[in-house]
């Protein structure tokens, strides 16, 4: 799959189809105070001021090079930039449509985190569309997150037990948290993510992450394994 044959003839006028871009772009006077009130800019080498300031220049060059970066990987979508910008804009909102633009182009896999899309892709559609939930314990695995300390780990190693405990009814029939959600609803889930593009995307995602692990000489589940796994210190502030 080639991104330069889906090029758009201009990167910003596709931004701008976008109604979250339209909605968070206004007019930036470079004030910086949506950098000061970020929480990721507190760890990571990321300034949301510089990227509205660079898709304010409406320079394709730029524009692709943040496509293809890390740093639109960054943000934790809090919107707290939202409630302090004096003009209103909302630099989230521009990330969430520069993500989008970069996943439909392929460029997400030129990046470090942006690769990170495909575990997460699959993590979270598969909950989705499998249990029905954005986030299921039949998917969390204790081996992945080690830092979760050995409380997690007993609690993963005796599931039903902790949860009924809880008062969940985990995987059963009828009202409760956690409870099985029905084969009807999942398929409805399903058509959703048909109508919507979702079930699409899913598919351009593993598209692109498959040429990708090619061009790195992997497979796809070393591919994914390292995206999921590997984070290089370069991302953060020390």
């Amino acid at each position: 799959m080639n991104n330069k044959d889906n090029k758009p003839k201009n990167l910003y006028e596709e931004l701008c189809k976008d109604y979250r871009f339209k909605e968070g772009f206004h007019t930036c006077i470079n004030c910086g105070t949506c950098t000061a009130i970020c929480p990721a800019a507190e760890f990571y080498k990321y300034d949301p001021r510089k990227i509205v300031s660079i898709v304010q220049t409406r320079d394709d060059q730029q524009i692709e090079e943040l496509l293809k970066s890390d740093t639109i990987w960054y943000c934790g979508e809090c919107m707290s930039c939202v409630t302090r910008c004096p003009r209103k804009n909302g630099p989230g909102l521009v990330i969430i449509a520069l993500r989008d633009l970069s996943a439909r182009l392929g460029y997400f896999t030129e990046s470090e985190k942006g690769r990170q899309l495909l575990p997460l892709t699959h993590i979270m559609t598969g909950n989705i569309l499998n249990y029905g939930y954005c986030v299921h314990p039949k998917s969390f695995k204790w081996e992945d997150h080690k830092e979760s300390g050995p409380v997690w780990k007993w609690h993963t190693e005796h599931l039903e037990q902790s949860l009924a405990r809880q008062g969940a009814n985990y995987m059963g029939d009828g009202p409760g948290i956690l409870r099985k959600i029905p084969q009807e609803s999942l398929d409805e889930l399903k058509a959703i993510f048909d109508v919507t593009g979702g079930t699409e995307r899913i598919r351009i995602v593993e598209e692109y992450s498959k040429a990708k692990a090619e061009e790195m000489g992997m497979d796809m589940e070393e591919y994914e394994r390292q995206a999921f796994e590997y984070c290089s210190d370069k991302h953060f502030n020390h």
